[in-house]
């Protein structure tokens, strides 16, 4: 029996939908990616009829719904969630949200075969949403928390002293960086033509496919946009008011 799950993302300029499936034939994964600054709202919902209408199959034939959950963009991850969500309610099926800095690695894994990742997204405010990351056939390990950093914080894991390959938007502030930070860092797509690699549905459908086989879908309202920004603001603001 086939089974189908689809993926959302809105947490960059990009927009982007994917469609995982899996049938007696494997597993596959049909997808939509389109830059597009200030028309998410516009392009998400039909990048999924899109792929759903490829694949041949109904909305109702969904068994699960991922939705990019960041960090990113604050209106774009609420515009992925609160779409990811409404499909999920109307559907009853669980919703599973992926990490974009997650994504992103598995992305720079599958198109240059690197294995160790940073993973490095412009936050604004003079501050990088940075993770790191070991990828070998496919599967990713998370090295470090995901965390919101000033540039010249950021620090790699300690890893056997591997070189990262370097991917994201705040490569544009690698002289930013401190001296040692960049000694261990490999670019990657800071010279490819369409620019910096961002993430995307498809990494996200096959992480969530993932997440799904290991029961953690969630119901509809529990999955939430992840910001970092805010949660590192919550806690300052709670240790604050600590005696």
């Amino acid at each position: 029996m086939a089974r189908y799950l689809l993926a959302l993302d809105a947490s960059s300029s990009a927009c982007s939908a994917a469609l995982w499936q899996q049938s007696s034939e494997g597993e596959s994964c049909l997808a939509r990616f389109a830059l597009t600054p200030r028309a998410h709202t516009r392009r998400l919902l039909p990048m999924a009829d899109e792929v759903l209408a490829q694949a041949g199959i109904a909305p109702n034939a969904l068994d699960a719904v991922a939705f990019g959950r960041g960090p990113g963009s604050f209106t774009g991850l609420r515009i992925a969630a609160g779409t990811a969500q409404g499909l999920a309610f109307g559907l009853d099926c669980p919703l599973i949200g992926v990490s974009t800095l997650e994504a992103l690695a598995l992305q720079a894994h599958r198109r240059f075969g690197a294995q160790h990742i940073a993973t490095l997204i412009d936050a604004r405010m003079h501050e990088v949403y940075a993770g790191f990351w070991r990828c070998v056939d496919g599967r990713v390990e998370a090295l470090s928390e995901e965390a919101v950093l000033a540039p010249e914080r950021l620090a790699l894991p300690d890893a056997a002293g591997e070189r990262f390959a370097a991917v994201g938007s705040a490569m544009a502030l690698a002289d930013e960086f401190s001296a040692a930070f960049n000694a261990r860092l490999a670019p990657l797509d800071t010279a490819l033509d369409d620019g910096p690699l961002e993430p995307r549905a498809e990494e996200m459908a096959w992480l969530a496919a993932r997440d799904f086989d290991a029961g953690r879908g969630q119901p509809a309202h529990l999955a939430q946009p992840v910001y970092l920004r805010n949660e590192v603001a919550w806690k300052k603001s709670a240790a604050q008011r600590l005696p």
